[in-house]
């Protein structure tokens, strides 16, 4: 259990295999995928072609086809419906599950107390400074200037050690370079997989890179036309606008989903330190909806985009 509070930006390594770190946002979306896939094997190992469907089948039709309308009520389109479902029911899913999943009791607050380093030491060494001068003759050293002189032969290079710090603390740092000095980081086992950057970032990068092939598909290699057009000034400049667009979509895509999850993270963890057991019911609540908002915002962002781009210039 944390001592405290735990708040992290980044997401923590819990283990490396073959080179590749496993994040603890890694291992919850990896739950994420695993619950989704075993509930699809689930749901066809039960499937009947009946007109009154029951239970497990019943439910999966409904998610189905609550998926279908929302996609066929942006683009009108059967065949665009049926190609761009798959896409944005996973986004929606897999998105909205991962942002639930965050506030199951347990999640971010059992995990591992992990020894790190204490960077102190080398600060502390680093305001030592060694110089080396050439010395011809016997010096004098004044006890009140803290330089120590080792004299080897009065022909050799003579190596002088300015000491930063007052004797007293210059003996305390080498009491705390023999005993060494360590700290403890909470590392949880899970952490919400959109609370990570990583992950959010990698969802926009796919989102925008389907869109360039929705269009492609659907228009040729006409579709690049809005990126690079040179019949006149004009159009140039719209192109080069187009292109600084599809980076700010990934941009956008990253940082709203991200930040959204984590605040709500962030929010709880403070409010649950605070006042705990009561006064964070109503922020569970409040998280509840927002996790579902910021999933179909993804979705339906990507949905648009993906119908955008299958329509010619002339048509938006």
């Amino acid at each position: 259990m944390a001592a405290g509070l735990h708040i992290s930006i980044s997401a923590e390594t819990l283990l490396t295999i073959g080179g590749i770190s496993i994040t603890n946002s890694m291992l919850t979306s990896l739950i994420v995928s695993g619950l989704i896939i075993a509930f699809a094997l689930m749901v066809n190992l039960k499937l009947k072609d009946t007109s009154n469907p029951r239970g497990l089948q019943n439910f999966a039709e409904w998610i189905i086809e609550s998926l279908h309308n929302l996609v066929h009520g942006v683009t009108g389109d059967l065949k665009k419906t049926r190609l761009f479902l798959p896409f944005v029911g996973t986004f929606l899913i897999w998105i909205l599950l991962n942002n639930w999943l965050g506030l199951l009791p347990g999640v971010g607050t059992i995990g591992l107390q992990e020894e790190v380093e204490s960077t102190e030491i080398e600060e502390h060494a680093s305001s030592l400074v060694t110089q080396t001068y050439a010395v011809t003759e016997p010096v004098e050293i004044d006890a009140t200037t803290h330089t120590e002189v080792e004299l080897v032969d009065t022909n050799e290079e003579v190596t002088i050690e300015e000491a930063h710090q007052e004797p007293a603390a210059e003996s305390e740092y080498k009491e705390e370079s023999a005993h060494g000095e360590a700290k403890t980081k909470f590392v949880p086992f899970l952490r919400p997989g959109t609370a990570d950057l990583n992950t959010t970032l990698a969802l926009a990068i796919v989102s925008v890179f389907m869109t360039q092939v929705f269009g492609v598909q659907a228009l040729g290699l006409s579709y690049f036309k809005k990126y690079i057009n040179f019949s006149n000034p004009i159009m140039t400049f719209v192109g080069f606008l187009e292109i600084i667009s599809e980076f700010a979509k990934i941009i956008s895509f990253a940082f709203r989903l991200f930040g959204n999850i984590f605040a709500g993270e962030v929010l709880l963890v403070v409010i649950s330190a605070l006042l705990p057991i009561i006064a964070p019911m109503p922020f569970y609540g409040l998280e509840i909806f927002v996790g579902f908002i910021q999933a179909l915002v993804f979705a339906m962002l990507s949905l648009v985009f993906f119908n955008m781009a299958t329509q010619s210039h002339e048509q938006h």
